[in-house]
């Protein structure tokens, strides 16, 4: 085991990486999208056991950080739903409401927040941009590829990147 002050944290994405998000995708389908529903669903999100894995393997060395595209204002279905399924405890760092800038962009902000005060040991997440992004900024990336739909999907990668919803 590493030692405690220096465990450094690992940053684990949730949607496409613990939380299967495919059931939600076709509220995004449709024009107009259904935001609403696509939010709503959260709840009913199976768990990824292989993400949930991941995130244990890595708890047992490092301090975990949650950071997900989800607004701010379902951070208490998002610690619900993580606390009912098993999954450690940790600071969750949401998108800040009305913040419609691509993922990427939303979560090397966060990450190198994070990095300021702590070492970054590993950054895990499905997006193919955002692992690019935070690759490039130099930290250490796992991309999680256990969820095809969730990281692949048109209407998710438009919601991600182009509409920063999620």
């Amino acid at each position: 085991m590493s030692d405690p002050a220096d465990r450094g944290l690992v940053v684990v994405d949730i949607d496409g990486v613990v939380a299967d998000v495919a059931h939600r995708l076709p509220h995004l389908r449709g024009r107009p999208k259904n935001w609403d529903a696509f939010f709503a669903a959260m709840a009913d999100d199976p768990l990824l056991v292989e993400g949930a894995a991941a995130v244990t393997r890595a708890a047992a060395d490092h301090d975990l950080v949650w950071v997900t595209g989800r607004p701010a204002r379902y951070a208490d279905v998002t610690a619900k739903w993580l606390a009912a399924r098993g999954l450690p405890a940790a600071p969750v760092h949401h998108r800040p409401d009305g913040d419609r800038r691509p993922a990427d962009v939303v979560k090397r902000e966060i990450v190198r927040r994070l990095a300021r005060s702590r070492r970054v040991a590993l950054v895990i997440d499905d997006d193919v941009t955002v692992c690019a992004t935070l690759r490039a900024a130099g930290f250490t990336v796992f991309q999680a590829d256990w969820a095809a739909s969730a990281g692949t999907a048109p209407a998710l990668r438009r919601a991600q990147h182009e509409e920063g919803r999620t």
